[in-house]
């Protein structure tokens, strides 16, 4: 039996089974935060116990703030492509649609897909009408599901972080 970490709903779409986190989803987010190409271009890899610490900051934002991240799946299957969710720290201003896909899972367009359910969720249960995406200004795939989401940016950087620029998704039903 699978035990959940949070009050997470699952959500679906086409392909994807877009659920609460479980322990089981911890090694392979602890493989991608320590040693994934991407995080490694981006200087983003962290410590085993730092990705566990980020882990938890991720099961703490459901029980603060009522939404966090989902982890997604193919329906039917079992290990984690990624995770899509929400997030807003205590130095954030605005709540961020954030998403981020494991080795292997990037170019099907799961974090479009699953972006897509979360924002609508967002909107229905939380209210939300407005999100912004903080993204790298050099992570060119990512500002790639943004467009594709419908979100814009003037260039503007984030001041919790000068290498991300502001992404606004100006409508939570797009």
């Amino acid at each position: 039996m699978i035990v959940p970490l949070t009050s997470a709903p699952t959500l679906e779409s086409e392909r994807l089974t877009i659920r609460g986190p479980v322990r089981s989803d911890l090694p392979e987010f602890t493989r991608f935060m320590t040693s994934s190409p991407r995080m490694k271009v981006q200087a983003e890899t962290v410590s085993k116990e730092q990705a566990w610490f980020g882990f938890l900051t991720g099961v703490g934002h459901w029980q603060w703030h009522g939404f966090g991240f989902f982890t997604l799946i193919l329906r039917g299957e079992k290990l984690p492509l990624g995770r899509v969710g929400l997030l807003k720290h205590s130095n954030w201003p605005e709540v961020e649609l954030a998403w981020h896909l494991f080795e292997g899972a990037e170019g099907n367009g799961y974090a479009t897909e699953a972006a897509q359910a979360v924002r609508l969720w967002a909107h229905q249960c939380h209210g939300l009408k407005r999100l912004v995406s903080y993204i790298h200004c050099e992570n060119h795939r990512s500002q790639a599901v943004a467009k594709r989401l419908g979100a814009v940016t003037d260039g503007t950087r984030a001041e919790h972080e000068p290498d991300a620029e502001v992404w606004t998704h100006l409508s939570a039903l797009k």
